[in-house]
Parts: C-alpha cells; structure tokens; sequence
C-alpha cells in the first residue's frame, strides 16, 4: 500500500506533486521521491528514506524543476528498506528518452516476468520493486516489439497479473493505467477545469486518493475506471486510449482502514461508511446493556468514525479517552513488529482518571495479529477501566492479501488460528465482536465491486499464482 501523485503541464509542478503527497503520507511512511521532466525533455528525479517533509524539502525539489511530475510514498509490504527500492523509477532508453513510473499495487507474477527479462532479454534490475518491473516492461515492448507506447502499455496491462494503479513519464507525455480490476485507489483531477467543458491535460492532477487535492486547489473529476489508460499531451484534451477492465474487485480495506476520512474512495464517502459501519456495531450490542454511563470510543484515528457512528447510534456518549502522539506514524504500517510494538507506546497515552470504574466500548478497524490491540487493552484497563468491550469494524481477517497490504503469510494472522473467544482471551477484553461480511451488502453503495478476500479467502487469482508470488523475491512496493 502505497501512495501516487502526478501533475500534467502545469507550472512549479514539482512542488505540486510534493504538496499532494504530503496530503497521502498516511499511505508510506518509509520512503519518498519524485521525476520531473523539464523544458529541456530531461527526466531527473530526487528520491530517499523518511517522510515528504524530510525529503523533499523546498532546496531538493528547487533542482528539478518542470512542468510535468510524478511522485511516489512508500509503505513496503515486502522487500528491502531502502533508497533503492523508493519510487519513482526511471530508466534510458536506446533511442533516447528516459521512462519515469511510479505503481502502487503489488505484481502477483513479478518473479515471472523478471526472470523472463533477465534471461531471455538481458534485462538488469537496480531493485526487488514492482514499479521497475512495470517500466521495464513498458521499455521491453517499446524497443524489442516496435510499439507505440500506448501499445506497449496497453501489452504490459495484459502481461502483468495482480495490482497496479500506474503513472508514467515519456517524452512529453503522461500516461495513467490501472489493473483491469481497479484493486487500490486513483483519482483524477483539474487545477482549472470548468465545469461542463472538456477536460484539457493541462493541469490534470492524478493523485491515489482525493483528499489530497485541496491542497493543491484542483477540482475532483472522476476515479479512474479499471482498466483504463488516460494518455495526456501538451494542449490536447485528455484522451482515453483503453477501458479494458473486468470484473471491479476494489480493496474494502481502503475504506476500513487505510483511505483519509475525508476523501472519496471507489465513489464512497469514507467517512459516512465508516460511520454506517459503527451504527451496525450497535445492532448487535441490543443485549450489552449500553447506557449513557457508557463510554464508546475510538482507537484513534483511523476507527473514530466507526466509534462516533456506533455511539450515535446508542444512548451512550462518544468520548476521547486516549490520546494520540501525532508525532508517530501509523503503526500498521511499520515492516517490523518491534517496530509496531514501539509504535504503540510511544503513539498513545489514557487521559488521567478518565477510565476510572467505566464501562467502555473500545473500537477499532481491525485486528490483524492482535498484539497491539492486546497492549491498548492493558493500557486502557490499566487506567481504571472496570469492563472493556471490544468492537471491530472489519471482519476477522483470516487472510494473506497479495494486492498491497502488509499481512503476506497466514501464520501471521490471529484469527486464522483462533476464534473469537480465544482471540478475546488473547486480547483481554471482556467480550469482542467483529462485522460480518455480509453487512457489508448494506453498508456499501455497490458491494459487489469489492474484494473481500481477506475476509473469505476468495480471491480473484488462483492459488498457484500466489505461490509464485510468495516464492518471488522481496518485489512489493
């Protein structure tokens, strides 16, 4: 789970590009980077470990300078922490031109395509990422194939299985792609549309999610459809060169978990299914004999909706018992779990005497291997809780995701071993409940356009391309 962003023709792009990937740095946390394309129809690029502010500083970004720029944040769901692996990517070409993409998703069938490169093609890789492998690929069809580079990606499109929402840089050009499923996020925009009129490159914005774009004052537009590949050049309208999607399997754990309250995501309004999500959480607490001297309240931040919905919902008062360090990233997303457990002392901390001899309904998003909730218990009861009564936005995730969330083996996964008693033993809650799927079919606007694979292990490639996968090297973004 990463995070993407890309302006089209558009003065002080570079500093456009880093302002909207500040607004995703929930997305990655471990490294950052951004191409440009200048006046001169050079590519540079300033890439490296930490956070937007940390690298692309106004003193970076003042030495690539252009009008058209792409951006990457990094969260590695596999693969080698370092300034090798940040995107973006950028690669010559014989004839000339440089290639410069940026992905995120992760690629089921990279170690395939890589060896395939290697060793039929003599094609060198500097890093173990996918967004590499989609330049390479681009690169092979473009040189050895005689493409056009609309062909090359609409080949690479086809060749690569799994998740990927795409920019790329050529000549002067931009393109935007996405896997024919639409798995994570990518949304459009305009920094000077007007409404009911063509949409023109200049200006266009694509970004991961779209609250990002009021910081840079663009105007929404759309969600790019599955499959689709927008091609921008200067002083032409945006041309769509493909809509080859499938069926639409988007990730419904941008909506639980990873996705800004205040965006929208696969046309939902995150906020209000979060909400809807916590009012459900009430439903079936009729029999926990919840009251005003009940305290419901969040995990913070990214379950505060579902808390402020399940207490809307219920005679008892939503109320900030924990406080959070905004100083420490999402824990979630660091790659070690030291580093998660550190993550939690450092980022939280109970009010004094606020838990003192209450009845609390602690919510969160998730449990995915359940030692930090367990720690969040202890902390809470610790402070003078008398019951905890835990509720989960999310189903029990009993799954491994290979699109680009961080839960790469089974054996990792709490409730995949245990069940919900045991996993509320585990945790020390005095009682735990989780969201059905099937709520989900009220919640969501289009249910049936959501991957739900960690949920029920259905998932939309076979076992045997997950096993190659698994086998790959450490390839994801």
């Amino acid at each position: 789970m990463c995070g993407i962003a890309g302006i089209f023709n558009f003065e002080d792009a570079e500093t456009l590009v880093a302002e909207t990937l500040f607004a995703i740095q929930h997305r990655g946390q471990e490294s950052c980077g951004i191409a440009v394309r200048d006046c001169r129809g050079n590519i540079s690029y300033h890439k490296g470990m930490g956070l937007v502010k940390q690298v692309l500083t106004p003193e970076n970004i003042a030495k690539h300078q252009g009008s058209i720029a792409i951006g990457h944040v990094r969260y590695p769901t596999a693969g080698r922490s370092d300034k090798v692996n940040s995107q973006p990517h950028v690669a010559e070409l014989p004839e000339g031109p440089h290639i410069a993409v940026c992905s995120n998703g992760d690629i089921i069938n990279y170690n395939e395509i890589r060896t395939w490169l290697e060793n039929e093609h003599s094609f060198t890789f500097r890093s173990d990422n996918d967004g590499e492998l989609i330049g390479r690929l681009v690169a092979y069809y473009l040189v050895h194939e005689k493409m056009t580079i609309e062909e090359a990606i609409t080949e690479t499109q086809n060749k690569l299985k799994g998740a990927f929402s795409t920019l790329l840089i050529y000549r002067d050009m931009m393109f935007a792609f996405r896997d024919p499923h639409g798995f994570r996020p990518f949304v459009l925009g305009h920094l000077n549309h007007e409404t009911g009129k063509e949409i023109m490159s200049d200006g266009v914005v694509f970004a991961s999610e779209s609250c990002s774009f009021g910081i840079v004052g663009a105007t929404f537009i759309r969600e790019l459809e599955p499959g689709e590949i927008i091609r921008l050049e200067r002083g032409k309208p945006l041309k769509v060169v493909a809509t080859a999607g499938k069926n639409k399997q988007h990730c419904v754990f941008e909506l639980i978990y990873f996705s800004r309250p205040d965006g929208i995501t696969f046309d939902e309004l995150v906020y209000d299914v979060r909400k809807k999500i916590g009012a459900k959480l009430f439903d079936y607490d009729k029999d926990l004999g919840v009251d005003k001297d009940t305290v419901v309240m969040a995990v913070p931040d990214s379950s505060n909706f579902v808390a402020l919905g399940y207490a809307q919902a219920s005679p008892a008062n939503f109320d900030m018992g924990l406080l959070r360090n905004h100083y420490v990233g999402r824990t979630f997303t660091k790659p070690e779990q030291k580093q998660r457990d550190e993550g939690v002392r450092h980022k939280f901390n109970p009010l004094p005497e606020f838990f003192n001899n209450k009845k609390v309904v602690l919510v969160d998003d998730s449990i995915v291997r359940g030692t930090t909730l367990r720690k969040i218990v202890r902390m809470v009861r610790g402070a003078g809780a008398k019951e905890i009564h835990v509720r989960i936005g999310s189903p029990k995730v009993v799954g491994s995701c290979y699109y680009g969330i961080d839960t790469p083996t089974r054996k990792e996964l709490i409730a995949s071993k245990k069940d919900v008693d045991e996993i509320c033993d585990f945790i020390e809650a005095d009682s735990l409940k989780y969201m059905s799927v099937e709520d989900f079919n009220i919640i969501l606007q289009h249910p049936g356009n959501f991957c739900f694979a960690c949920f029920n292990l259905k998932y939309q490639y076979s076992p045997e391309d997950f096993l190659q996968k698994t086998n790959a090297p450490d390839n994801r973004c």
